[in-house]
């Protein structure tokens, strides 16, 4: 069933769902889901979901064998929902809620059979998915509404979504929002022609900061400290506790679009770009961000290596992984830049026409890197800590979006 967002335009939130069952109370094989006829493990396994033309495989994220293949037209995409079991897909109507089959209640795992659910947190547009404090924040472009739930919470669903909280925007775009933990809102602002800065909501969504120093804002990033940083046209801005920074880039034009972080590190890693004029995807710099001294240095990456906004992951000791065109994940030390080990994975490959089309993509779980490899139909799961390619698997479909549920 789908849920039915009723806006309260008196009010600046609305708070829709229907009460449900509290995580605790949980059963180890919730009400409504596939969790009928499920296995008892020893650990967690997680599962990888991979879209496709067509369709979504879910891998055994071990072996990645293939659990199922779950069909749904158009283009998809993925995003781990927070709780280690859900995936959220965006399709036409908003977030539709897929079931990854695999989780953990009181020290106890299980997986199942993967099923797409009939659930959908519905969004004009349905945009950015943000995960922070226990928190799922989702972003809806073609309104502006921010929609903020307890990752938990699905792990109780029982036909019905969870309790949704709604913060409209003035205005519609193409934009991201994140709650902090003590319940501070950050969120873009724009139009349908432009995207200028963030605005801060207290617990209450009362302005209380807000900052227009922020050309194109894209994307966003906590590192350590809660520190958030947002992507310009012009270098960064970055929130820390109460107050805003606007971090200029070094070059006139220097256009950071995704944030790379750790909850561990101040440093956050972010996509760059100096030339205005560059054609296509790839990229071959990185901003260096010190959220503490409020700096940001850009490093150019070696000739020959080159990456999209699908490229870069943070992976173990907080270092940068960033899977390459020339085939190799380049191991970059977070503190000084310079490129420490690069391991083979998958053969060379060019930049996509467009930004949706298919090309190696890396997302990471603790010391394992999941990377698409769409030239030969193929996944790989990848050791950091010593290169080693632990399994490969040749896929049924063509794969071009990745996320994963931890289990």
């Amino acid at each position: 069933m789908k849920s039915r967002h009723h806006r309260l335009f008196g009010a600046s939130v609305a708070v829709l769902g229907t009460a449900l069952l509290a995580t605790a109370c949980a059963p180890p094989v919730p009400a409504g889901t596939s969790g009928s006829g499920a296995d008892a493990l020893d650990a967690p396994v997680p599962r990888v979901t991979v879209t496709y033309d067509g369709g979504i495989l879910v891998l055994d994220g071990e072996t990645l064998e293939e659990v199922a293949d779950l069909p749904i037209e158009g283009f998809t995409r993925v995003n781990s929902a927070g709780d280690g079991r859900h995936v959220l897909v965006t399709v036409p109507d908003g977030f539709q809620i897929l079931d990854a089959g695999t989780w953990t209640v009181d020290g106890a795992s299980f997986v199942a059979e993967p099923q797409l659910t009939d659930l959908i947190f519905e969004a004009d547009a349905a945009g950015h998915v943000v995960k922070h404090g226990g928190k799922t924040v989702l972003f809806a472009d073609g309104t502006g509404d921010t929609m903020i739930f307890e990752a938990d919470d699905l792990l109780a669903l029982d036909g019905e979504l969870p309790e949704t909280e709604v913060v409209p925007a003035p205005e519609a775009h193409h934009g991201v929002s994140i709650e902090l933990e003590d319940g501070t809102l950050l969120t873009t602002v724009g139009d349908s022609e432009s995207r200028t800065g963030i605005r801060v909501l207290d617990s209450n969504r009362e302005e209380i900061a807000a900052s227009d120093e922020c050309p194109s804002v894209h994307g966003e990033g906590t590192a350590a400290n809660e520190v958030v940083v947002f992507g310009c046209s012009d270098g960064v801005l970055a929130y820390d506790n109460g107050t805003i920074t606007k971090i200029p880039a070094p070059d006139a034009y220097g256009r950071m679009g995704n944030a790379y972080v750790t909850e561990t590190s101040p440093i956050a890693v972010g996509d760059y770009n100096s030339n205005p004029d560059s054609e296509g995807y790839l990229l071959t710099e990185l901003a260096i961000i010190d959220t503490e001294a409020k700096t940001l240095a850009v490093i150019d990456l070696p000739a020959g290596v080159s990456y999209t906004f699908r490229d870069v992951a943070r992976g173990p000791g907080d270092d940068v992984y960033v899977l390459a065109s020339d085939g190799n994940i380049h191991v970059l030390d977070e503190n000084t830049g310079e490129i420490t080990a690069a391991y083979p994975v998958v053969e060379p490959w060019e930049g996509p026409a467009e930004w949706q089309d298919a090309h190696p993509a890396i997302t990471v779980n603790g010391n394992i890197a999941y990377v698409t490899e769409p030239a030969t139909d193929s996944l790989h799961a990848v050791n950091l800590e010593t290169g080693e390619i632990i399994a490969s698997s040749e896929l049924s479909g063509t794969p071009n979006e990745i996320a994963v549920a931890v289990g």
